[in-house]
């Protein structure tokens, strides 16, 4: 939501200024160079970028408009999901959350936090771990290093679309100039005609570099870096499950592992550690039910 509000006020800004000072709108409408420009950075983009990255691009951006679902409450579902399974585990053993790990989608535990299970990143994250550990021989050391190595290549692909898109920013000023020396060269063609016609044809290619220009620091190029802070959240969101996970296979409690991850947690959306604990013992109740509760 912000973003949208975030690109309203920088072309209603831009528009505004322009006719404050007495220019005149229709000049700026150009079909035409948006044309040249919009047309040539797709193309650019299609030329440069496999199928997957273009869907991610497109994923990203949707995750742009409808914002962060990274709050507080969805790191409480996650510690209270955790501390319930680990209870699990050191209850029955790691042997009785074997069906869990190998058909999540029917975990009566992971199935109660809908959020989880439709992060498939973050579910296979927790699962390709556990399902190591029941295996059973591997050092937790090694466990973590498959873990950091597993985010390092989670992350470097959800950085793709973002490079991606930079890049379409970083070429947009220069596609601006393409299409103002096409606008030149059509004015030039144009010489000896009425001085109107001129001074509409050279408006039109100075129009192409504004355009160039404004699309890749007004729009482009914001939407790629808020794309970079999204995947940097994610990144934090495994880190979280990353240390709790690391801190159970070493031995401790499921309390404590909990709070290790906890600690974890980005300030601006850690909960406190009564909210944490409270929220955790609320065994019976749904995620929905415990928020209300709390």
């Amino acid at each position: 939501m912000f973003a949208i509000i975030g690109i309203v006020i920088v072309f209603g800004s831009v528009v505004a200024g322009f006719l404050m000072e007495k220019g005149r709108l229709p000049v700026l409408v150009q079909p035409a160079e948006l044309l040249i420009i919009g047309g040539a950075a797709l193309g650019t983009l299609l030329i440069a970028n496999p199928m997957h990255i273009l869907k991610g691009i497109v994923s990203s951006l949707k995750s742009v408009v409808s914002g962060s679902k990274l709050d507080k409450q969805r790191y409480l579902n996650l510690l209270k999901m955790m501390f319930v399974f680990l209870n699990k585990v050191r209850k029955e053993g790691l042997l009785s959350v074997e069906n869990d790990v190998e058909k999540p989608q029917e975990s009566a535990v992971f199935k109660a936090f809908p959020e989880f299970v439709a992060d498939h990143h973050a579910l296979e994250f927790v699962c390709d771990t556990l399902r190591m550990a029941i295996t059973g021989g591997v050092d937790p050391f090694d466990m973590d290093q498959m873990m950091e190595l597993d985010m390092e290549v989670k992350h470097r692909e959800s950085s793709e679309p973002v490079n991606a898109l930079m890049t379409v920013a970083d070429a947009l000023p220069g596609l601006g100039i393409v299409a103002a020396v096409l606008g030149v060269v059509i004015t030039m063609g144009a010489l000896g005609g009425p001085p109107e016609e001129i001074g509409h044809k050279v408006a039109a290619a100075l129009v192409g570099t504004f355009l160039g220009v404004l699309l890749c620091y007004g729009l482009v190029g914001p939407l790629s870096a808020n794309m970079a802070k999204i995947a940097d959240e994610h990144n934090d969101y495994l880190h979280v499950m990353r240390v709790l996970l690391l801190a159970f296979l070493k031995g401790s409690a499921p309390i404590i592992a909990v709070e290790l991850g906890r600690r974890a947690i980005p300030a601006r959306v850690r909960p406190t550690f009564d909210e944490m604990e409270k929220y955790c013992k609320q065994h019976s109740e749904t995620p929905a039910a415990a928020s209300k509760a709390a």
